[in-house]
């Protein structure tokens, strides 16, 4: 007998059974895990936002179509309604574009320092110490929470033109002397003043959010780069900035429209009136109801601002989009 014939056969395992299908609910029908269950858990965050957000808004619309002043106010007279006057009247205004484009320009700014500002203290956190990583974050925090009227009060002490720190710094430079300078004698400077409460304001929302976005850049493409020859730029702009694209988008959006609705920093700022250089969509349109009483006007300036935050919405939404068909 050959030793091939003294071999055991090899065994074969028994198939495998197909799992038992999912047992029915009475009816014959399987559910598809409760498609309405997202919406009864966001139904009370919508109804607060109906209640909160919905009648201001649907009151907004409906004066900025009508003429309603102090006597429509004080119920001597009816409210009429004037169909698009109050918006023709507003656009045919040649100081309405000249705040338009002064609040573009104003938000433009302080929403590039924010981000350029804000990414570099994000990377230099990567690069500390731990402890000195979390003091540094206890500090953004501290800011952050400073309420705006105490941030904006401080602010007008550092700037103030008799007993501000800033010009007494500035002064001990050679050459230069600030002493009794009035940053607010000029919209410009003013302005720029406010700018930088702004950005300090916004800095560390936007430093902790990178922050945590650099944590998820994976370190092996980041080496990959520097084997292939790439400096700290390269690794930056072809590493680290698509990875916190949809990041940086969406804090761009965020800074853009906190950023548009300054109104706050300027009217405290400016002790309740601001000038026509500090005037801003939202202090303009503040100025319209309750100084000029043309309540009308003011909400169909609002309206209009309102209008000019959903086109940026858009773009967001239209760039958010387009990261999830590259992903």
């Amino acid at each position: 007998m050959s030793a091939a014939d003294t071999t055991t056969p090899a065994k074969v395992p028994p198939p495998r059974q197909a799992p038992p299908p999912a047992p029915k609910r009475p009816g014959g029908k399987r559910t598809s895990g409760g498609a309405a269950t997202p919406w009864l858990l966001l139904a009370p965050c919508l109804l607060v936002l109906v209640l909160v957000m919905g009648y201001p808004l649907l009151r907004l619309v409906t004066l900025s179509f009508q003429k309603f002043g102090q006597s429509q106010l004080w119920g001597f007279q009816p409210a009429e309604s004037v169909g698009f006057d109050n918006f023709t009247d507003v656009l045919g205004d040649d100081e309405f574009w000249t705040v338009v484009v002064r609040t573009i320009v104003f938000a433009g700014g302080a929403v590039v320092l924010t981000m350029v500002i804000g990414m570099l203290i994000a990377l230099l956190l990567q690069k500390v110490s731990g402890w000195l990583k979390t003091l540094i974050n206890i500090v953004l925090v501290a800011s952050w929470g400073m309420p705006v009227i105490v941030a904006t009060t401080v602010f007008k002490w550092l700037f103030d033109s008799d007993y501000g720190v800033f010009n007494a710094l500035l002064s001990k430079l050679p050459g230069v002397d600030m002493i009794g300078h009035n940053w607010f004698a000029s919209g410009p400077q003013g302005l720029a003043v406010i700018m930088l409460l702004v950005v300090w304001g916004a800095v560390p929302f936007v430093v902790i959010t990178l922050s945590a976005g650099l944590t998820q850049v994976p370190k092996e493409l980041e080496e990959a780069a520097r084997l292939d020859g790439a400096g700290a730029w390269g690794v930056f702009r072809f590493v680290t900035l698509p990875i916190l694209k949809p990041i940086i988008v969406m804090l761009t959006t965020l800074s853009v429209i906190w950023d548009m609705g300054v109104f706050p920093q300027v009217f405290v700022m400016r002790n309740g009136h601001p000038e026509a250089e500090f005037q801003v969509l939202n202090t303009y349109s503040y100025d319209r109801a309750f100084v000029v009483n043309d309540y009308a006007q003011g909400s169909a300036i609002a309206l209009l601002t309102v209008l000019l935050l959903l086109g940026v919405v858009a773009v967001y939404m239209r760039q958010m989009l387009k990261i999830g068909e590259v992903e």
